[in-house]
This record gives structure tokens, C-alpha cells and sequence, in this order.
């Protein structure tokens, strides 16, 4: 175990070393993930408010809508 750990912190200072070398790419790859992370935290937030919660009123699985097609009397 203290093996796996000793290679893991090799690995991660080797990844440090090659990533401050290359700061151009590591600032886009940073900013890359940053914005990802946002954008499908909004979209999930939107997905979860909109489809996944109940609807703020009692049984609102029985509210519906009622519409007139009145196209024949001249009304859109």
C-alpha cells in the first residue's frame, strides 16, 4: 500500500512539473474545464427544477389546460 502511494505521489509531482512548464496549455485546459463544469451544473439545475420537482401546487398532477381552436371564425 505504502508502495502505491509513494508511486502515486511521484506521479502527481512529475504531472506538476510538466504542467508548470506548459502554462499556456494548462490555463486553457483549467478555463476548459471551469466552464464545462458550469454550463452542466446550469443545465441540470434547469433540468432538475423543471422536470424533477413537484410542481409548487397541490395535486399539481391533476392541473390541465384548456384551449379553443376558433381558426374558423378568424382568430389565429
Amino acid at each position: 500500500m505504502i508502495r502505491i502511494m509513494a508511486t502515486a505521489a511521484d506521479d502527481f509531482r512529475y504531472a506538476i512539473r510538466v504542467l508548470s512548464r506548459h502554462r499556456t496549455f494548462t490555463l486553457m485546459a483549467v478555463a476548459t474545464l471551469a466552464l464545462a463544469t458550469g454550463a452542466n451544473t446550469a443545465i441540470f439545475s434547469v433540468a432538475r427544477a423543471v422536470l424533477l420537482e413537484p410542481l409548487p401546487y397541490p395535486d399539481g398532477s391533476q392541473l390541465v389546460m384548456v384551449w379553443e381552436d376558433a381558426t374558423a371564425s378568424g382568430f389565429p
